[in-house]
């Protein structure tokens, strides 16, 4: 395969910490921004449309500035862009009645999404199916029908299968052809090739595509094993912020956590240690090699001596 078009999930092949700049409420979306950014210290930059401005048109012109600055010094086209889509991932329905968020947000050409209050594992499933072109079957059961089957009338069962580990096959991905004229541009790639590539890592290894949920409530900490066995997913995070407020806090408790977020925290590690999924976590230059050393692989706190520290810990290789 040619070089990773995304920078993130070529150092999370090799193990490597990946870390993140960028706000939660926003950012200044222009093609200006996109150049700057184009030279960011970080691996990714953090797109946070939950509670930012859910600005399509700015989104696009931003990723075009980052084409136009690149590449990058590592040899990417630009840095991976995640965007934090505004639905919260409560159930199934909540996540089916906006997945149009989702296609909007992939036509502009980002490298991944995180679902945001990711509560069951049916909604979870709902999202990574709205992220995928429905040829693209890996992870899919293969119990549904086949197109000419269910052109006859063939029905899809409304509970699916599992596969030989216990886990609940993957539904048809929803998201339609359309978009991709606008998207791969951004990636350098013919349309056939997006469309192929734009896939979830690493339910399909050549995939590009990095999801990721955020477990920040009672619930989803209840139902994170699940969750957390969803074909597709990259990376998992406590969300903190969301999940001290549900305990009562009115501000975050620093680390560290009192004992419910903690038993909380190393919960949701321990499912994504089971589950082959990257653990995101705030650190700083004070604490990154004993996260890293703990299994930490997506490091929030946007902070680039973190990262300088982190990176020359595992001995990283590949160029900022």
């Amino acid at each position: 395969m040619d070089k990773r078009i995304s920078r993130c999930i070529e150092l999370l092949e090799q193990d490597q910490a990946i870390y993140y700049d960028g706000p939660h409420s926003g950012h200044v979306l222009t093609h200006a921004q996109g150049r700057i950014d184009a030279g960011t210290w970080a691996d990714y930059m953090n797109i946070g449309m939950e509670h930012g401005a859910f600005d399509m048109t700015g989104l696009a012109e931003y990723m075009r500035g980052m084409v136009d600055a690149g590449p990058t010094r590592s040899g990417h086209r630009t840095p991976t862009v995640i965007v934090e889509a505004p639905v919260n991932g409560i159930d199934a329905a909540h996540v089916r009645y906006n997945a149009w968020q989702f296609r909007q947000i992939l036509g502009r050409g980002v490298h991944g999404i995180l679902l945001c209050q990711a509560e069951t594992a049916d909604a979870v499933r709902a999202f990574v199916e709205s992220c995928r072109y429905p040829h693209n079957t890996l992870g899919v059961d293969p119990a549904i029908p086949s197109p000419m089957a269910r052109m006859e009338g063939a029905i899809r069962a409304k509970d699916g299968g599992t596969d030989a580990a216990g886990r609940k096959w993957l539904g048809i991905g929803t998201r339609g052809r359309g978009s991709e004229t606008t998207a791969a541009p951004v990636w350098g790639l013919s349309t056939e090739e997006y469309m192929d590539r734009c896939d979830p890592w690493p339910l399909n290894p050549k995939g590009e595509l990095l999801l990721g949920v955020k477990l920040e409530s009672p619930e989803g900490v209840a139902n994170c094993e699940e969750i957390l066995a969803v074909p597709g997913l990259g990376f998992a995070e406590i969300g903190p912020g969301d999940l001290s407020l549900s305990l009562g806090y009115r501000t975050i408790p620093g680390e560290p956590y009192p004992v419910e977020m903690q038993a909380a925290r190393d919960r949701i590690l321990t499912a994504r240690r089971n589950n082959g999924v990257a653990f995101l976590q705030g650190c700083t230059a004070d604490n990154i090699t004993a996260r890293i050393d703990e299994g930490v692989r997506v490091v929030a706190g946007h902070s680039e001596a973190a990262a300088i520290k982190g990176r020359a810990h595992q001995k990283r290789k590949l160029p900022v």
